[in-house]
């Protein structure tokens, strides 16, 4: 582990096995960056970005892999994290503490492991209440993603009862989002989004039973896991995973069931990454069974 400045922040820069990350020290919690066996970074890099807090001021990006807790509602979920986080090394990682938030009563942390065993790296994402009452949101991380590559979304196949005479899937669509927009693919067994857009933007949600999503940017193939809990509920309409992009960007995101908690307890939402090096897909929508093997 190294102090480097980043971005114009300051951060720590950890290898494990064939990973290599940046995690922010002066703001956050975020990973800046994450490339594997020696490539360049697969986060987008977002300096300038940010979005407006109604009384809180700016809710700056930088990038990278954040935490958030849903409903969305710019009131809670764009409160600034611009203060430095309290950085613990612990088994097979680190933790990244961000102050407690003023106006929600929640403290966010994300603990990140290495699994010596298979290359992956477990990210656990910790919210937890310090507030004088109950509240009820989910987790919700979020990975941004450098333009110019091909998000990859599973469908559900099989079966919701004996007979298959009940829906088996279910899609979210956000206002902006034109279904007939060039950019989406919509096949049976998989959705592809392509992140080249040169304006508007659009967000796809669902229960992702499958439990995973992909971004690949040749010759890189990023495969984030999270599991999906059937019968519990879920914000947006029962997703488990979404996905945003615009011309800056796109957006793998994986959500936690609906959870109250109360003062001093917390929930956990966790994450598996993987990556690998696929170097010869050409995008060809009927060529991602041999890829997901």
């Amino acid at each position: 582990m190294k102090s480097i400045e980043y971005m114009g922040l300051r951060c720590l820069e950890m290898t494990f096995g064939q990973f290599s990350i940046i995690v922010t020290e002066s703001v956050g919690p975020r990973v800046i960056s994450l490339s594997f066996g020696g490539g360049e970074n697969l986060f987008a890099e977002l300096p300038g970005v940010k979005l407006e807090s109604p009384d809180a001021g700016s809710y700056h990006f930088y990038g990278g892999h954040r935490l958030w807790h849903a409903p969305e509602d710019p009131r809670r979920t764009y409160l600034p994290d611009d203060l430095p986080v309290k950085v613990e090394t612990i088994e097979e990682g680190i933790s990244l503490t961000q102050p407690v938030e003023a106006k929600t009563g929640i403290q966010k942390e994300m603990q990140i492991r290495f699994d010596e065993t298979v290359p992956q790296l477990r990210i656990s994402h910790v919210l937890k209440n310090f507030g004088e009452n109950s509240t009820t949101l989910a987790p919700w991380a979020i990975t941004q993603l450098t333009p110019g590559g091909i998000a990859v979304l599973p469908q559900f196949t099989g079966l919701s009862d004996g007979n298959g005479t009940l829906p088996n899937r279910s899609i979210t669509l956000w206002p902006y989002t034109d279904i007939n927009s060039p950019h989406i693919e919509w096949g049976n067994k998989y959705i592809l989004v392509r992140a080249d857009m040169e304006n508007g933007k659009l967000k796809i949600g669902y229960p992702n039973r499958e439990g995973w999503l992909a971004y690949w940017r040749g010759p890189d193939l990023f495969i984030k896991r999270s599991d999906y809990r059937p019968g519990e509920p879920y914000f947006d309409f029962g997703s488990s995973s979404e996905c945003y992009c615009d011309p800056r960007f796109l957006e793998l995101e994986t959500l936690g069931p609906i959870t109250t908690i109360s003062s001093g307890e917390s929930v956990t939402h966790q994450e598996i990454w993987e990556v690998r090096r696929v170097p010869a897909w050409t995008g060809d929508i009927s060529e991602l069974d041999d890829l997901f093997i």
